[in-house]
């Protein structure tokens, strides 16, 4: 039925045919449409054409994961404003089906409620996903109080993250910010414990210093390092990347489409719900925002050039800087998890490239990318 259908296109040039479609899934999916033109499901279309999405390695240690993961930061009622439990759990399960199955995570989400949503919507799938999660805050009920990666507070809270997620292994182990009252030595050597446990298989930092990555990853091999990375946040590429380059070290990106503004979609700050936390974020206030908006749309000029999505040339952007970067987007949409996956599927050439090079240099975006709080959080030591 397959080979029928397809001789039946005749030599139809399938890219203009998708491409001249107006709806969003034929523009930035075209092996969700072709399925479709041919009457089968993508997943089968993808088997027998030999795509899926494809894997990358973090580290040295084995650690493979699809090379688009899934930010859950937002899937529950914190950061984004409201969330829908089943739509939310509905994202995770059609995220699976693509392929992305590289779920990041934290305790301070929520706090707890992205971990015991993940652990919900794994349920019967634990063998099909990779999940992350992160420790380093001292939680006291709802509230965050500053930092704690004291090593009996690791032992304590990944038992407490392994049941929130409903799971006796924790695929990757973040120390999601670095705590300067504890040597990273000391922490490290208690996440390295975990392994030998059996309760975490590997280890990541997040927002380290070049200077504590080394530290750590003389400590206990460190498979990933989590900071932010986007065309519109650039400051890694100056000595991040190349410490963790240089160690083996592989590199997730969160916010790689700087917190939504690179979508397109984001117009004026009175749109944000109330308890948005953007509302408080420097580069979405007063004349930064205006500026911004002006950066993103430049990207979109490249991207139309391309009939992609804004969102997703940052993510092709990403993906091009090398094999050993694999972003995790985040959204509570179906619809926009599938415009993300479908980043997976464009190719950039070296001109456009450098076209979004010379659009989004270092430092062209305005504003600091947190307000004072949690930039004193940041490692600079």
């Amino acid at each position: 039925m397959i080979s029928f259908a397809i001789k039946q296109l005749g030599d139809v040039d399938v890219n203009e045919l998708l491409f001249d479609r107006s709806d969003r899934a034929a523009k930035r999916q075209p092996t969700l449409m072709l399925a479709k033109l041919l009457g089968i499901p993508k997943q089968t279309l993808t088997k027998i054409l030999g795509e899926s999405m494809k894997t990358r390695t973090l580290g040295t240690q084995g650690l493979t994961v699809s090379e688009l993961g899934l930010g859950c930061m937002g899937l529950t009622n914190y950061a984004y404003g409201k969330a829908d439990e089943k739509e939310s759990i509905a994202v995770i399960h059609r995220a699976i089906e693509l392929g992305v199955t590289f779920l990041d995570t934290a305790e301070v989400y929520g706090p707890f409620t992205s971990e015991q949503l993940v652990g919900r919507a794994a349920q019967g799938r634990r063998d099909q996903v990779v999940i992350a999660t992160k420790f380093g805050f001292a939680i006291s009920g709802s509230t965050r109080q500053g930092l704690n990666s004291n090593p009996a507070h690791v032992h304590k809270v990944c038992d407490e993250s392994l049941k929130r997620l409903g799971t006796d292994y924790i695929d990757l182990f973040y120390q999601h910010r670095v705590d300067p009252a504890v040597p990273i030595e000391e922490t490290v050597g208690a996440m390295a414990e975990l392994v030998q446990q059996g309760k975490v298989r590997y280890l990541g930092l997040s927002e380290a210093s070049p200077n504590t990555i080394r530290r750590a990853h003389a400590v206990y091999p460190i498979s990933a390092l989590q900071s932010e990375y986007s065309l519109w946040e650039r400051g890694v590429e100056a000595q991040t990347l190349p410490t963790v380059r240089e160690l083996g070290i592989g590199f997730v990106p969160y916010s790689p489409v700087g917190r939504g503004f690179l979508t397109g979609q984001i117009k004026r700050f009175e749109d944000f719900a109330e308890d948005d936390y953007r509302r408080t974020d420097p580069r979405f206030q007063g004349e930064n925002f205006n500026l911004n908006l002006k950066l993103v749309e430049r990207v979109k000029q490249i991207a139309q050039g391309k009939k992609a999505a804004p969102s997703q040339v940052a993510l092709a952007w990403l993906l091009h800087q090398g094999d050993d970067i694999v972003p995790i987007p985040g959204t509570k949409r179906i619809a926009y998890l599938e415009e993300n996956a479908g980043a997976a599927e464009i190719e950039l050439s070296r001109e456009v490239l450098d076209q979004l090079n010379q659009v989004a240099p270092v430092g062209v975006t305005s504003g600091d990318r947190y307000g004072e709080a949690m930039m004193s959080m940041l490692d600079r030591s």
